[in-house]
């Protein structure tokens, strides 16, 4: 079953509401739609910065292990399973 839409009310500056709404009009969407395109972007960025920070913190590890290539890495990976 799909579930029903919320609206949600947000405050923001007069310019950018009308800068909102030029864009909404630009990209021939309801405000509505730009904003859940917005968010998802916003999401998915979001969830590339935390892949790219782990990915930072696995590099940091694997070089105090003196691990230098993946398949180092890998092959320790495996003897733990």
């Amino acid at each position: 079953m799909k579930r029903p839409r919320v609206p949600v009310t947000v405050s923001v500056p007069s310019e950018l509401a009308v800068r909102f709404e030029k864009l909404a009009k630009t990209e021939a969407k309801n405000k509505s739609q730009l904003f859940r395109d917005m968010f998802a972007t916003y999401e998915q960025r979001r969830q590339e910065e935390e892949f790219h920070r782990l990915q930072r913190y696995g590099v940091r590890q694997a070089r105090k292990k003196g691990l230098v290539t993946e398949a180092e890495v890998e092959a320790l990976v495996l003897q733990g399973r």
